[in-house]
């Protein structure tokens, strides 16, 4: 009831609730038609970005077809002979670094792909990406049945995830059309552990996806032989670990020069593919980019096994995007006493 002597004009209230809405409206409309439209469209707040969490299962999912797409972009450049091959530079050993078609255009593929699907996650890629290109890449939001069958939905902050692209690893290789080396991966690290790991081939359309206490479709072998161990490195590196390797395992050692991280990581697990060689243990004696390790780091993890420093420190997937001191990678092995019995292999990493 008004106050004595005061009368409210109906109209004026009207006016004045009118007004009032108007300001509420201007508020708060965009902030309300956002969130109807993502209702509508189905689309989580943690692909938005909005709300800081992040679904690691729905991440998984979109890693397995970011890899899918930029393999495809690798096969394509690669049948159509359209590599448009150039230096990109030299590696701290000397040795001049490929840069083709396929890297960049899987690489665009790949970052679009996932900066589409989650714009709230730092992404790291092995080649540079203009975030700002309008490019239109959609995921169609599917979870492929495998991966819904294994894997439950698990959200950490957005905030503590970083994802490595590794668009075309084994470059080399790809220009020498040695095609079963080469991979495109993806890796998601949360807190700088890495969780997952997907590992695709595009010659071969195979791939291999894990995530730590989450599943994988993939399993380790346990066929490790102590009096012949074989052991897998990079075909530029095999000499420095060769001589290394005898003098600790025996004359009986086998050495296998191979291309391509992904494709040595695969090695050590049982992958139903004829040209796949197998080993029991990897090892690089060099300084090594992160996104050509991480998703194998997160992989191995996941089945159990390994992946450190020579040293047998764990390998951080935050701050600088290369790795000192070399890797030694295992599963179904004692992983301390094969770094104690190879003392020497850290020193010729330094050199």
């Amino acid at each position: 009831m008004a106050p004595m002597g005061i009368r409210l004009s109906p109209l004026g209230m009207a006016v004045f609730c009118l007004l009032g809405l108007g300001v509420l409206y201007h508020l708060y409309s965009g902030f309300l038609a956002g969130r109807f439209a993502a209702f509508v469209l189905g689309e989580p707040e943690a692909a938005r970005g909005g709300a800081g969490a992040v679904d690691l299962r729905e991440l998984l999912a979109v890693c397995v077809e970011a890899a899918a797409r930029g393999g495809a972009e690798v096969r394509r450049v690669r049948e159509g002979d359209d590599l448009h091959e150039q230096a990109k530079g030299k590696t701290r050993e000397g040795a001049e670094e490929k840069l083709t078609s396929g890297d960049l255009l899987s690489n665009r593929r790949m970052f679009h792909l996932l900066r589409a699907a989650f714009p709230g996650v730092q992404i790291n890629s092995e080649e540079h990406v203009d975030a700002t290109e309008q490019e239109t890449v959609s995921w169609d939001r599917n979870i492929p049945e495998d991966i819904m069958k294994i894997v439950q939905s698990k959200e950490v902050p957005a905030e503590s995830v970083t994802v490595w692209i590794d668009p075309l690893d084994a470059t080399q290789e790809y220009t020498e059309d040695l095609r079963q080396y080469v991979t495109t991966m993806v890796c998601v690290a949360v807190d700088g552990k890495p969780v997952i790991g997907v590992i695709h081939k595009p010659f071969s359309a195979y791939t291999a996806w894990a995530m730590v206490d989450g599943g994988s479709n993939i399993k380790a072998r346990s066929s490790y032989n102590e009096k012949t161990p074989r052991i897998i490195v990079s075909r530029s590196h095999a000499g420095k670990v060769e001589q290394v390797a005898r003098q600790t395992f025996g004359n009986k050692t086998v050495i296998i020069p191979a291309g391509g991280a992904g494709y040595k990581v695969l090695a050590l697990l049982d992958v139903p593919e004829k040209n796949q060689e197998e080993a029991d243990v990897y090892i690089h004696v060099t300084y090594i980019k992160k996104w050509d390790i991480c998703a194998g780091n997160a992989v191995l993890r996941a089945l159990g096994g390994h992946m450190t420093t020579l040293s047998g420190e764990e390998i951080s997937y935050t701050g600088s995007d290369g790795n000192e001191g070399g890797l030694i990678a295992s599963i179904n092995v004692d992983h301390k006493a094969l770094i104690e019995k190879l003392p020497n292999l850290e020193k010729t990493s330094h050199k």
